[in-house]
């Protein structure tokens, strides 16, 4: 197989098949189509317009059917569907999510195979082409990424600088994003497969360098460049603490390495509808990439983890959570990290992000909160009133806690959000310009 390198400068874009890598127990697993409830019930609905009559049948394809349905008719008849609760806009083979059964894969893999043997880059590889990378493609992949760390001087220098020294840290990294774009000629030819993937390649390669510099810049540290004889996930921790001999410790390496994973892709959200709805315009990707940061910048989107500590701080002690599951149920309080919009069982995420908790804080000392987590989380799984409600902890309720235990201030957690979620918006942006079925998005009012 050719060098990813030579496929770039070929212009065959990413997403194309590679072979699976030898020496890896790894399977995808394929969503299967779902069965018929018997040989003489059609996989069809059938819907009939009471004003005038008018019937219609058109296939069900996975729980669902064509809204075309609707405009056949009454070419005038749309669907009110607020937050798209209802709604599938894309199809989509990136990430496969079954929230009922807690069931979580990337490109048909399943996260826990996934976050115990990858890397993050092969994980982003994944998302890109649609199967894991061969030994040698990977060598090109890693080598590619690292050597396109660095930034532009006059970004750090210039732009950067032009912040108020309280800046936001997830504000700034937004901002930065967006104007990456205008330090690269060709940003804004997506037509072009070899310029498409070589912005992909940029935006991965320096999420973890506008980061770094945005919390150094922060907290008013001179800002570290990238070490490219380092890991990813290495050289950005690297970014982040050096001052003096400052070494990376292996456990906390390998800890980000599986936060990463585990936030590279999570299906339609909110951030990646807008990546989407953005790219729908043909925008460069780092204006498509700013706008799905801006989205995942809101509270009820990236900041969940956040509002975790600062709820299990409030909370204060174990010995108070009793009254505070109370005051929840009673309407006082909100439960933080609990529930999803689309999960009804367990976070797969939570699980294993609970296991790796372990591990830093053998490292970084115990957090305060764990046990304070742990009793809410007993109290919660417990009680008929969460269970009933399919309020189970999300991926968000203990991953605050270790990044806390790392160091991370609680303004710097969306950033590390956005870090990883970069390959996944990239994955989706790319997914969406080669798809014809994809037009200018442009929903309607009621």
């Amino acid at each position: 197989a050719r060098s990813e390198s030579a496929r770039l400068r070929a212009g065959r874009p990413f997403g194309t098949n590679v072979t699976a890598r030898p020496g890896r127990n790894l399977r995808p697993i394929r969503p299967r189509v779902r069965a018929t409830r018997g040989s003489h019930v059609p996989d069809t609905i059938t819907i009939t317009d009471d004003r005038t009559g008018k019937t219609v049948t058109v296939p069900i394809e996975g729980g669902v059917f064509p809204s075309s349905a609707l405009r056949e008719l009454d070419s005038s008849l749309y669907c009110y569907d607020p937050a798209y609760l209802s709604t599938a806009s894309c199809k989509s083979s990136i990430t496969y999510l079954d929230g009922d059964a807690g069931v979580l894969r990337y490109g048909g893999y399943p996260i826990e195979q996934l976050a115990e043997h990858s890397t993050y880059l092969e994980v982003a590889y994944l998302l890109l082409n649609g199967e894991l990378p061969t030994k040698e493609q990977l060598d090109v992949w890693v080598n590619d990424v690292t050597h396109h760390t660095f930034i532009h001087e006059n970004m750090r220098k210039r732009f950067v600088d032009g912040f108020h020294y309280d800046a936001h840290p997830m504000g700034m990294f937004t901002s930065a994003v967006a104007a990456l774009g205008t330090f690269y000629e060709g940003a804004k030819d997506i037509d072009d497969p070899t310029q498409r993937n070589r912005q992909i390649l940029r935006l991965i390669a320096k999420a973890p360098t506008i980061a770094a510099m945005c919390h150094r810049f922060s907290v008013g540290l001179p800002f570290n460049q990238p070490n490219n004889d380092l890991s990813y996930p290495a050289n950005f921790l690297n970014m982040m603490w050096k001052i003096g001999d400052y070494e990376v410790d292996p456990v906390l390496e390998r800890a980000m390495e599986i936060l990463f994973i585990l936030h590279a892709d999570h299906e339609q959200n909110c951030g990646t509808t807008a990546m989407r709805v953005i790219g729908s315009s043909h925008a460069d990707p780092y204006s498509s990439a700013a706008g799905a940061s801006a989205a995942l910048y809101g509270p009820l989107h990236g900041g969940a983890n956040e509002a975790v500590v600062r709820m299990l701080t409030e909370i204060g002690s174990i010995d108070n959570v009793p009254a505070f599951v109370e005051s929840v149920k009673s309407g006082e309080g909100r439960l933080m990290g609990f529930g999803h919009r689309v999960y009804k069982n367990y976070d797969p995420r939570a699980t294993i992000i609970k296991n790796a908790a372990y591990d830093v804080f053998e490292v970084t000392g115990k957090n305060p909160l764990l046990d304070i987590a742990l009793r809410l989380e007993d109290a919660a799984l417990s009680d008929p009133y969460f269970v009933d409600r399919k309020l189970y902890p999300n991926v968000d309720f203990y991953s605050g806690l270790i990044y806390q235990a790392m160091g991370f201030p609680v303004e710097m957690f969306t950033v590390l959000f956005a870090i990883p979620r970069m390959s996944g918006w990239l994955a989706h942006w790319q997914e969406l310009l080669n798809d014809p079925a994809q037009k200018f998005s442009r929903p309607r009012q009621g």
